[in-house]
């Protein structure tokens, strides 16, 4: 019961977002015009959350693995996820700091994400829990693929929290409409065809899916 109500009260957080964000941009308007009140909000829109996440997991790191539902770890996720609801569910958000080469990949660096140089992010792309990602050098991305580091599964009657960065080399093309998730590794210069599901803690190297590698459970 404590869990679920600590999960209602973070589910707060969006709304509260978009009330400040509002609330900043109404008082500079007043004080220093319109320019400012737009500046104002849209800082407070971007920079709030990754600032925000990145403090949280200073505070309460997890590590990437397996987590029990009702554990601290899975907590300090959800209010993590809030954080990004706002841009989960308006994704043209994203899709407007993908218009200035370099700003989208910036920015997910504000989350705690290691970006390499020359990425290309295709129209469409959306990206879950963006602070579990690591992305080597002139990666590119076709329209529509999901980045999902997290995925929830029922094991027994039990359900758990698999979250772990997702992995993608060097000269990587990952194509349309792929789905990578919780703990996918791709080598170096790797093409993944259209369609490609990956399933969590997946490899792709020498062409084909490898077997999954081992997640750890923590408490």
């Amino acid at each position: 019961m404590k869990t679920r109500m600590l999960m209602l009260c973070l589910n707060c957080l969006p709304l509260l977002h978009v009330s400040a964000a509002v609330v900043v941009s109404w008082m500079l308007g007043k004080q220093s015009g319109g320019i400012a009140a737009a500046a104002g909000g849209l800082a407070l829109l971007y920079l709030l959350p990754p600032l925000a996440t990145r403090l949280l997991f200073l505070c309460f790191p997890i590590a990437n693995g397996t987590h029990r539902i009702d554990s601290r770890a899975f907590l300090v996720w959800w209010a993590s996820a809030q954080w990004q609801m706002l841009f989960c569910r308006f994704p043209a958000l994203e899709e407007g700091l993908r218009l200035l080469p370099g700003l989208y990949s910036l920015w997910l660096r504000l989350w705690g994400s290691h970006i390499g140089r020359l990425t290309f992010w295709a129209a469409g792309l959306r990206i879950l829990d963006r602070s579990f990602l690591q992305l080597g050098n002139d990666v590119v991305f076709g329209t529509g693929v999901r980045l999902n580091p997290h995925v929830i599964v029922e094991e027994n009657g039990e359900k758990f929290l698999h979250l772990a960065t997702v992995t993608i080399g060097d000269r990587a093309q990952i194509g349309g409409y792929s789905l990578l998730t919780a703990g996918c590794i791709i080598e170096d210069d790797a093409s993944l065809r259209s369609f490609t599901l990956l399933p969590p803690f997946s490899q792709w190297s020498q062409g084909r899916r490898q077997k999954p590698h081992a997640s750890h459970t923590t408490p």
